[in-house]
């Protein structure tokens, strides 16, 4: 097998890897993934702060 063959199959398999990733293919699908992922984050970040600052606010024996 000569490099030729080997970088030809190696493109030809990341071709075939990367062409569902497509915009034409699959929309925003992925923009939604990721929105979705980040506005969960935020929201379960503001609950636990909001859970650790009341929690933090009850307590007497903090340094201030």
């Amino acid at each position: 097998m000569t490099l030729y063959k080997f970088f030809w199959g190696l493109g030809d398999l990341l071709d075939y890897t990367f062409t569902p990733l497509q915009e034409d293919v699959m929309g925003n699908v992925i923009n939604y993934i990721f929105m979705i992922g980040i506005a969960s984050g935020l929201l379960f970040w503001l609950f636990t702060q909001k859970k650790l600052s009341d929690k933090a606010a009850n307590d007497p024996n903090q340094l201030k």
